[in-house]
């Protein structure tokens, strides 16, 4: 079984082997950064990561000045950490990035949402944390 990163440099996929660390992007040589923690994106990265990934891929639609945002954001870190490889945890930030969050409805923040296959699989607004949160992830982990 694998893995799947993306490298930061050039964007490209790549497979790591269960119990391999350590692994460089196969098109660019750069180290990939496997610890699996939440990365910002703007609308168009989303669109390019969601067309592009293997594997499921979980959306914060947050806001800085949303206090519910900023409680879960531990949390959705230590879940993501642990499902490393298996699900791609992203962040929007509604109030730079507002495209995707409107097209898929989003009305309240934070909303997690769940692209699978390139398709959007499942949304739900509102704060999880702790094994409510881990629930949910592990729901979408390949």
């Amino acid at each position: 079984m694998s893995r799947a990163f993306v490298c930061a440099s050039c964007n490209a996929w790549n497979r790591v082997p269960d119990g391999r660390s350590g692994g460089k992007c196969g098109r660019c040589k750069t180290p990939l950064d496997e610890s699996g923690a939440p990365k910002p994106v703007s609308d168009a990265e989303l669109d390019a990561l969601v067309a592009s990934s293997p594997i499921p891929v979980l959306v914060d639609f947050w806001a800085p000045w949303c206090g519910p945002c900023r409680a879960v954001a531990p949390h959705l870190d230590r879940v993501a950490r642990n499902h490393a490889g298996r699900v791609l945890v992203l962040k929007v930030d509604t109030d730079q990035h507002s495209r995707n969050a409107a097209a898929i409805g989003v009305s309240g923040i934070p909303t997690f949402a769940v692209w699978r296959d390139g398709a959007l699989r499942h949304s739900q607004p509102g704060a999880m944390i702790g094994q409510q949160l881990e629930s949910f992830v592990a729901m979408w982990a390949t």
